[in-house]
């Protein structure tokens, strides 16, 4: 997948937001206030980080050159992967897909209860 493809696809995650906090170099994706996804948009090569299982974190990291410790993160909860091509664009779907539900898990009821489904 291509930085295009990751940015629509984090986008179009039901109540997805797209903010700036961190200045217009990284965009970042928030559920309920919450971080879910960060990409870094001037990043040669193309990188985005995504929440994970911490046991999921550690067997992708050891399957996958590509994928390593979060970048300026929790080591243990997130991931940066290098978007060169290496990880197959179906298995980088389901890691957004992932990251997005952990945080939508630890949302309270009420938060989630006002999202789009």
């Amino acid at each position: 997948m291509r930085r295009d493809e990751v940015l629509e696809q984090c986008g179009s995650l039901p109540g997805a937001i797209e903010d700036y906090p961190f200045g217009e170099d990284v965009a970042v994706f928030k559920v309920g206030g919450r971080i879910f996804a960060l990409v870094p948009l001037g990043a040669d090569p193309a990188t985005m980080s995504l929440k994970c299982d911490p046991a999921l974190a550690l067997e992708l990291r050891a399957r996958h050159p590509a994928i390593r410790p979060g970048y300026h993160l929790n080591k243990r909860h997130w991931n940066t992967i290098a978007l060169d091509g290496s990880v197959d664009a179906d298995e980088l779907r389901e890691l957004i897909d992932h990251s997005y539900q952990l945080v939508v898990a630890g949302l309270t009821r009420a938060v989630r209860d006002t999202l789009p489904r």
